[in-house]
């Protein structure tokens, strides 16, 4: 049996980038809470905690996920009852930000990604996915691709010209979001995703998300879908098996802390 914990022996600094994410979802969790407002952990997050009682061992990010109704008032209640060592970050907060999700990061750390030397604040964070119900899935990809692509060219993270090309299509393509949207109030559908342009096709029913459960990460409880073997199974198949090591994947290629 391989021993895993070579990837995040305690003191180890991925291990103190585990334990800072830990803490900003303390955080979230008390102002959810508090706020009736359901969240819960998903996509690598969820499977290390049923996989492994915690961060799956190579693990540096962290991800929950709320409905999208519920997302801007959990962002004005971020905004303004996070503690003094943390913020809220999106494209509202930071216009060098070039996501469709928001984050709370750790203001006493840096965590190095593609994008992190344009941003305002780039330390330590956990993502919060907007998530909403959707008519079909082929359609979400089809309309994910086209406006999340304009977003992000209209962020400078494309070349000039495919920005130009993107700023003709935006207008087209966020009139079918709100279209699409507006006609979900009158059909009966029980799949959800993530919000539109947001990169990644998770694929959940609502059944298998609500009611919320209670569940263990690293000591704490926090709280998970209804039906965590269901998403997993939709997410990775056959997630108890341990994946070769050219698939243990991380996001940064630099950590620093500064307290």
């Amino acid at each position: 049996m391989e021993d895993l914990r070579k990837y995040n022996p305690e003191g180890s600094l991925l291990r103190k980038a585990q334990i800072r994410m830990l803490e900003i979802l303390k955080a979230v969790d008390v102002i959810c809470r508090a706020n009736q407002i359901p969240y819960f952990i998903e996509a690598g997050t969820l499977l290390g905690a049923v996989r492994h009682g915690g961060f799956i061992p190579w693990d540096d990010d962290l991800d929950i996920c709320v409905m999208r109704s519920d997302y801007k008032r959990l962002r004005r209640l971020l905004i303004k009852n996070l503690p003094s060592t943390m913020i809220f970050q999106d494209a509202e907060t930071d216009s060098n930000y070039p996501l469709l999700i928001g984050k709370v990061r750790d203001v006493n750390s840096y965590f190095e990604e593609d994008f992190s030397s344009k941003l305002k604040y780039a330390g330590i964070y956990i993502d919060i996915f907007p998530i909403e119900k959707v008519p079909s899935w082929k359609w979400k990809v089809k309309l994910d691709y086209m406006y999340g692509h304009c977003v992000r060219a209209l962020q400078n993270y494309t070349d000039k010209n495919d920005k130009v090309r993107s700023a003709i299509v935006f207008p087209f393509a966020y009139f079918l979001v709100l279209l699409t949207r507006f006609i979900n109030h009158f059909i009966s559908t029980d799949k959800v995703a993530y919000q539109y342009g947001r990169e990644g096709y998770a694929q959940y029913r609502l059944n298998d998300i609500f009611p919320l459960q209670e569940i263990q990460f690293e000591g704490f409880l926090c709280m998970a879908p209804h039906n965590p073997d269901g998403l997993l199974k939709a997410c990775y198949g056959d997630y108890m098996q341990i994946p070769p090591k050219e698939k243990r994947m991380v996001h940064s290629s630099k950590i620093e802390f500064y307290d």
